[in-house]
């Protein structure tokens, strides 16, 4: 059975409303935990405002993957219902404007190509499928009659597929992107479906991609995205297009700008204005800082509303009822808020604080929201946000209450430059004050990223082990300002070591780390970072390089990222002399004295295995002990659960082997 009715007695008090008594956690976060974390997602109000609808995805032993649910929960928080049990996942949940549907997309469906549109009906009975396109559905979004929806289907694969695969031919100038493979002609475009009929028919087609399509109130015209330049593969200049809602229509651009302009569109309640991220110019395309802007619907000139916020800006973007105001969320200094700001324009107000990070807001009408809310010990679970008060409605991980975490603190070191770089400190759940402990600088990935109060396995995993987990936000990572996020712009791998080594000095001068027992690790760029801190400083006794290279020229051509290399630091023949300064960790090798674990999967085109089998082999020649663990099959994330476990015990073998007495 797919789909069981809405309303019987599967109606639930949410855990965290129980009462319950006072409980003191029993034991430390373990391997096998992680396979019982609840990954919640994806919030959705209904049109009423009574229910929120979201995803939950949850271990399934069987299969060595995870399996995506929808749930939804009351806005008063007292009952939850699980809508679906299977037997594929189940994402993308959306309300019918009329309340009577909740769409969702499935590759539930035998013989499928892909996911397809189901369709649950809120006066009972199971999900029945509403499409079967041979490219797959990715994206839906309801016309306000609820008569229609615009689909994002991508273009079929040959049929019937040969068996043997046939010679792949290329001539993009970006052929390969991790997950996808290499890289055809095969767009995305977008079909209007008519929901009584089921009968889809293509809204776009040519040599261009369309996607985040978005309605208009009256249900007149559909805005979407798309990169319409003569070559979309030597840039990321994305722009804003409306178009009538009816096949043959002609789209009208609505921005122009070296970069990106994106995110799904939101319409204003009067059809007036159209909000929408604006990046920054393609040679940014590593650093890139949203901003929120709108233009008019009808074409005009754009206006950035947070142009003095100097942070990065998340959607969704969503208009207050009449139209004076947008909500969105606010990466900010190891925190994400929700922020409003004014059309008219001025400061963005700060709905939210305190040392947690907030997604995916959905609204439900006045200054009410549904979103997502984490700390550092509570994975994202659905809350509301009700003017400022926050309240939680979900609970899919209350096993979490018998844990014993460490304590998650803010942490600021000075590097040697004067530069001050702020982190978070994660002491282990036994923590004794005056007691020096081994220390783990746990370095993340992008560059533009940020190390925050979320929910992170490896750090309390880590920490339960009984290390110090130290998250840097070096320079390049976000939440600081733009200038911070450029700052390392073709110098890689120098102001990063220099604010790492600088927090390691900091852990010790303060006499929280022992300075015989450090460590460190990261994957994608903070396995890059690795390479070049121990290439730099010999004071580490482990270092683990996840999905990282050490010898960057051998980089082109090889992965995802030749637009980006080219823009900022020009063709290798053009400037060897570069691409050989930030290969210093392979070049240097012969000054690497620390025991390194090299990691990566086979089938990686973000950062190709080859990077880790390049340092692995050069430590190996030199006498330097190191160890190459190969994922066969693996894009730059592991999928299987097995996998991931495998690698969390790894890093704890490592460190405790070279760490511990």
């Amino acid at each position: 059975m797919l789909m069981r009715r809405w309303f019987p007695t599967l109606l639930l008090l949410a855990p965290a409303l129980l009462p319950c008594l006072a409980q003191t956690p029993s034991r430390t976060l373990a391997l096998e935990d992680l396979g019982r974390i609840a990954a919640v997602g994806d919030p959705q109000v209904s049109p009423e405002g009574a229910w929120v609808a979201y995803t939950v995805s949850c271990a399934d032993p069987e299969k060595d993957s995870r399996r995506k649910d929808l749930w939804m929960v009351s806005w008063d928080g007292t009952r939850r219902v699980r809508l679906t049990w299977g037997p594929g996942s189940a994402g993308s949940p959306r309300w019918s404007p009329d309340g009577r549907y909740l769409a969702f997309l499935s590759a539930r469906g035998e013989g499928e190509p892909g996911s397809q549109v189901w369709l649950l009906d809120r006066l009972g009975g199971e999900a029945r499928p509403l499409t079967h396109l041979k490219g797959g559905v990715s994206d839906l979004a309801w016309s306000p009659d609820a008569k229609r929806l615009v689909l994002q289907v991508a273009d079929p694969e040959p049929t019937p597929k040969p068996k043997l695969p046939p010679p792949l031919v290329i001539d993009r100038y970006h052929f390969k992107q991790d997950g996808e493979g290499y890289l055809g002609e095969k767009r995305t475009h977008l079909q209007l479906l008519d929901v009584a009929s089921g009968k889809a028919e293509p809204l776009t087609t040519g040599r261009f991609s369309e996607e985040e399509p978005a309605w208009s109130p009256d249900g007149g015209r559909i805005a979407f995205v798309s990169n319409r330049t003569a070559d979309p593969d030597h840039n990321d200049e994305s722009a804003l297009y409306v178009l009538e809602a009816k096949a043959g229509a002609e789209p009208l651009r609505l921005t122009s700008h070296e970069g990106p302009d994106g995110g799904r569109p939101s319409w204003s309640p009067d059809g007036k204005w159209l909000a929408f991220l604006r990046g920054d110019e393609t040679r940014f395309t590593a650093y890139n800082l949203n901003r929120a802007a709108v233009v008019p619907a009808a074409g005009g000139p754009v206006r950035i509303l947070t142009a003095a916020l100097d942070r990065s800006v998340q959607g969704p973007l969503v208009w207050s009822p009449d139209g004076t105001r947008l909500t969105f969320v606010v990466q900010d200094d190891r925190t994400r808020y929700v922020g409003q700001t004014a059309l008219a324009g001025g400061p963005v107000a700060r709905l939210t604080s305190g040392a947690r990070v907030v997604e995916a807001l959905a609204p439900r009408g006045g200054n009410a929201f549904a979103l997502l809310a984490g700390t550092d010990t509570e994975p994202l679970e659905v809350a509301a946000l009700e003017g400022a008060a926050l309240r939680p409605l979900s609970a899919h991980n209350d096993w979490l209450r018998e844990v014993r975490f460490g304590a998650a603190e803010d942490f600021t070191s000075v590097s040697s430059d004067g530069t001050e770089v702020h982190g978070v400190l994660v002491k282990p759940p036994a923590w004794v004050p005056g007691k020096r402990r081994p220390l783990v600088l746990w370095i993340h990935g992008g560059p533009d990223m940020q190390d925050e109060h979320s929910f992170r396995f490896e750090r309390q995993f880590l920490a339960a082990h009984g290390y110090l987990v130290l998250a840097v936000n070096y320079r390049g990572g976000a939440g600081r300002g733009s200038a911070y996020q450029k700052a390392i712009y073709a110098d890689w791998g120098h102001l990063e070591v220099q604010d790492l080594l600088g927090a390691a000095d900091a852990a010790v001068r303060q006499g929280l780390a022992d300075p015989d027992r450090l460590g460190l690790g990261g994957w994608s760029y903070g396995g890059i970072l690795t390479d070049y801190v121990i290439a730099t400083d010999g004071r580490f006794k482990a270092a683990i390089s996840g999905a990282g290279s050490g010898l960057q020229l051998t980089m082109y051509g090889t992965d995802e990222y030749v637009m980006q290399y080219e823009a900022e630091l020009g063709p290798p023949w053009k400037r060897p002399d570069l691409w050989i300064r930030l290969s210093y960790p392979f070049f240097h090798a012969d000054q690497i004295k620390t025991p390194t674990l090299f990691l990566g999967g086979t089938q990686d085109f973000n950062v190709p295995v080859s990077g880790a089998e390049q340092m692995y082999q050069a430590l190996r020649s030199l006498g330097v002990e190191t160890r190459l663990v190969v994922y066969p099959d693996q894009h730059h994330e592991l999928g299987p659960l097995s996998y991931q476990k495998d690698r969390l015990e790894r890093y704890a073998d490592w460190f405790d082997r070279h760490l511990k007495p």
